[in-house]
């Protein structure tokens, strides 16, 4: 069910406070893809988690390119189920990366190549 997507683009704006431009240009930008029918964008909770996540982002001061290429260290972005290196312990926030699904948690595969290499669809991501 979470990843259904269910919410439109005015919805997520409100829900997100800002405007259903800003996340258009997001969504050019190459750091969201919305799901499309009948030619209208549709978000998921797991969408809503990304833009969250876009959003922390943004108030550190990151740019959309910036913000593009920080989101390829994270191999689970464009999954709907998550990395399964994902740990969500913030006890790992001395040596891991913030996890984007849920604020305050921490992915353990940060600066594991050995982890990362192995995984498939790192290596489709970022051929694309």
């Amino acid at each position: 069910m979470k990843n259904l997507p269910v919410f439109p683009i005015g919805v997520v704006s409100e829900l997100l406070n800002v405007h259903p431009e800003t996340i258009r240009v997001w969504e050019k930008k190459g750091v969201i893809k919305p799901q499309r029918r009948s030619g209208r964008r549709f978000y998921s909770e797991t969408d809503l988690k990304r833009l969250r996540f876009i959003q922390r982002l943004m108030v550190e001061d990151l740019n959309l390119p910036a913000i593009r290429h920080y989101l390829r260290l994270y191999p689970c972005w464009q999954m709907d189920d998550g990395c399964p290196a994902c740990m969500h312990r913030s006890e790992l926030a001395v040596c891991a990366k913030p996890c984007w699904k849920e604020e305050g948690t921490y992915c353990q595969a940060y600066g594991t190549e050995d982890t990362c290499s192995k995984c498939e669809y790192r290596r489709e991501y970022q051929n694309s």
